[in-house]
């Protein structure tokens, strides 16, 4: 690590420790050639993930869009803030743990509808409805009897 006072390369830590939101670590340390010390943030370095769209268009990933769709799947049900992060924190990691740097949207989408099978079966059937863009009543009473 580079010292931000003299430009030296060689530095001792003085303490580690996990930032606020222990995404990332601390690091206090003292340049061995000035004498100075200074504080440095390590973070782990993420790959970006695009979502492949039906029309084969591509589009960062987005967590809050996620988000706000299963927020809309559960309005007016016993489901918590705290359960919809979770739900987009696991297929998040699912999707890093794929180390892949692509996603196809109908991939994500059934990931969202199990989580949701198995949080509010309400939720699960009204994301599924828009999901799945029902076009007409036959094919809905399908995913109800599958249920």
């Amino acid at each position: 690590m580079k010292c931000v006072y003299c430009g030296g390369d060689e530095s001792k830590v003085l303490d580690s420790r996990n930032s606020d939101e222990s995404n990332s670590i601390r690091r206090r340390r003292e340049c061995l050639v000035c004498g100075r010390r200074f504080t440095t943030y390590e973070t782990i370095e993420t790959v970006p993930i695009l979502v492949i769209k039906n029309d084969g268009s591509r589009q960062s990933f987005d967590a809050s869009k996620l988000k706000s769709g299963i927020i809309k799947a559960c309005e007016k049900r016993p489901v918590s803030l705290s359960q919809i992060d979770g739900i987009v924190e696991g297929i998040e990691k699912q999707i890093q743990n794929k180390l892949t740097q692509e996603i196809k949207s109908s991939q994500l989408g059934e990931m969202v509808m199990d989580a949701l099978k198995e949080l509010d079966e309400v939720a699960y059937v009204r994301f599924a409805s828009v999901y799945r863009q029902f076009k007409d009543l036959e094919s809905f009473k399908k995913l109800l009897d599958n249920m």
